[in-house]
């Protein structure tokens, strides 16, 4: 007795025309050409989700290096001196410190300062 697909298969194809929904013409009208959209767009979502990280890091590292250079102090010596101090605030608290809390970032440089070797 032979089992007939016909079922699942129209399920599995209406699942990627329906994941190609805009994508523009037989990417989202053509099952063939669909998966394949469908399979590199999954690719390209999964290595943003990684650049989105670093992304955010570069950021976050440019506003401390600004607001360091007006506290004159460079952003490698900055960070140093905290960790020579052991204050381990990550570098998104930081950079939230030096836009929207000068003086507390102004009194961590000056603690940094005090801990350079």
């Amino acid at each position: 007795m032979r089992i007939k697909r016909s079922v699942n298969a129209k399920k599995k194809r209406r699942a990627i025309l329906k994941a190609a929904k805009g994508y523009w013409g037989a990417r989202s009208k053509l099952y063939r050409v669909a998966r394949q959209a469908v399979m590199k767009s999954g690719r390209y979502a999964y290595i943003g989700r990684k650049h989105r990280k670093r992304d955010f890091r570069r950021l976050w590292i440019t506003r401390i290096s600004a607001a360091c250079k007006l506290n004159d102090i460079s952003y490698s010596r900055f960070m140093y001196g905290l960790k020579n101090a052991e204050i381990t605030l990550n570098r998104k608290m930081l950079s939230e410190m030096a836009i929207k809390d000068e003086k507390a970032f102004a009194e961590l440089v000056k603690i940094a300062k005090e801990n350079l070797k």
